[in-house]
């Protein structure tokens, strides 16, 4: 490896970026020796223990050296690039190299105006330590970068990029860049996912929306505005989103013949299976089971799609099932608290993160919507639908998947009936969900066709004893039996 001794390279080193993680994987390198690099331009995704993110770089120059390939595991704080900042650097020989170049058309980005000057070389204040490793103090104020325009070719920043580069500003970054000249072309409209499908189920071209929301946003106001009368029918009779089918499996790789194959674990994989056998062996589990009749709920289900407050929104029975959690804990307060070993105490807790297990070709995550709470119905839908969509595209953000209270895993979207849930680390509670099925029951004293699932409520027995946890796994049943108490127990 190349040793930089020259005063204008800098090092950028492998942040911290899920608070507290020590290492993390280069999935993909977006520059390679040669390219000019600025202020904020991501330069590389990785994989922690917790989400994929895309790192950006803290300052201007030409890339000199990768230190690592993609695939390769780092610890936080090691230097993963060698930039430098004085701009005319050329790059390492080619032997020295250990990453494979790639077609620069895929990877360059058209360098920005020089930051202010002063921004990197002026000293760093002291009495405080940076949120990330390998950043000083900053000197200025938190600014948006500007939106790029469709001729730049690098990818946009995640949520969790976002998320770092104001960390970056905010606790050591240089002065954010000049915007950059404005691009001819017209910018992506800013919307949230469940407005962009209200518009698509609309047949309203985004583009055309007049916004009213914050910095821009077009809100489901805006795009009931712009609708056309001819979009009215088709949107209430659109289904909401069915479970999710399972994701075809890739092809499988032949192996001469070899009777095993090693799969490495690591990243997100390596951390929930230390999360779930320190839970296992930690917390006394107790899991119990319901089995209830959710035809009522199902009937409500469908009368909430057709309306209009809900239009554009997530609405399916995890909808209710959530609700009616939420419920049960409003009116069980106990059960909301996490074991605190080191001072052998039992904190409760007097807001809902509610966790929502998601399978994800990373392996499984559990982010959690924060205050759940206290949102409404429409806002509860929404927030699912945000979760979701972001879990699905691997954007889901470290802070997202930290602070959960309770969790919900819906094993039915497999067809399993039940099953006994694992407590994520630190929560009280985890409700399963199982398979909705139209099966014989008894109802008004008849036998019957009705809509049926399990429920299986597991808790830590450290902190809720069998009356506690029987008594939400009831209340939560009733609510689904009869939905018309989510208004006489709210």
């Amino acid at each position: 490896m190349t040793t930089m001794t020259e005063a204008s390279v800098r090092e950028f080193k492998m942040p911290d970026v899920g608070e507290g993680l020590t290492e993390a994987e280069i999935l993909k390198w977006y520059v390679q020796p040669g390219d000019t690099v600025t202020d904020g331009q991501v330069v590389c995704e990785v994989e922690t223990a917790k989400a994929a993110v895309e790192l950006p770089i803290p300052y201007d120059g030409v890339v000199r050296e990768l230190h690592f390939p993609e695939g390769t595991t780092v610890d936080v704080g090691t230097s993963i690039i060698a930039v430098d900042v004085a701009g005319g650097g050329a790059a390492a020989p080619a032997a020295d190299q250990p990453v494979a170049a790639q077609p620069q058309a895929e990877t360059q980005q058209p360098a920005a105006p020089a930051a202010p000057e002063g921004s990197e070389d002026e000293p760093k204040p002291e009495g405080r330590q940076p949120v990330l490793v390998g950043y000083g103090v900053a000197t200025t104020s938190t600014k948006r970068r500007p939106r790029k325009g469709p001729g730049v070719t690098v990818p946009a920043a995640s949520p969790a990029a976002q998320a770092v580069q104001a960390e970056l500003n905010g606790h050591g970054a240089a002065a954010a860049a000049p915007a950059a000249p404005a691009a001819p072309a017209q910018d992506r409209p800013l919307a949230k996912p469940p407005v962009r499908k209200l518009a698509k189920d609309l047949g309203v071209d985004l583009a055309a929306v007049t916004p009213s929301g914050p910095d821009g946003v077009i809100t489901r106001e805006d795009v009931h505005a712009a609708a056309t009368p001819k979009a009215a029918e088709p949107a209430a009779v659109t289904p909401a989103a069915a479970p999710a089918a399972p994701v075809a499996p890739a092809p499988v790789a032949t192996y001469d013949g070899a009777r095993e194959t090693r799969v490495p674990v690591k990243g997100v994989r390596k951390a929930t299976a230390a999360a779930m056998v320190g839970s296992a062996f930690t917390a006394p589990h107790v899991t119990e089971f319901v089995t209830v009749d959710v035809t009522r709920t199902m009937k409500l289900v469908e009368e909430l799609k057709q309306g209009k407050d809900m239009q554009g929104l997530r609405v399916n029975p995890l909808l209710l099932i959530a609700k009616a959690l939420l419920v049960a804990i409003k009116r069980n307060p106990e059960i909301n608290a996490s074991w605190d070993e080191a001072n052998q105490q039992i904190v409760q807790k007097h807001y809902v993160n509610l966790g929502i297990a998601a399978a994800t070709p990373r392996g499984l995550i559990v982010p959690n919507i924060k205050d759940a709470h206290a949102k409404t119905l429409p806002q509860l839908a929404e927030a699912l639908g945000e979760l979701v969509a972001t879990a699905r595209d691997g954007k889901t953000s470290p802070a997202a998947m930290q602070g959960g209270t309770v969790t919900i895993t819906n094993v039915g979207v497999f067809g399993v009936d039940t099953g006994t849930p694992i407590l994520n680390p630190g929560e009280s509670a985890i409700l399963a969900v199982g398979a909705i099925k139209l099966q014989p029951w008894v109802h008004k004293g008849k036998i019957k066709p009705r809509q049926v699932t399990t429920l299986a409520l597991s808790f830590d027995h450290r902190l809720v004893d069998g009356e506690l946890g029987s008594k939400v796994l009831a209340d939560v049943a009733a609510i689904l039996e009869q939905p018309k108490r989510l208004i006489t127990w709210a």
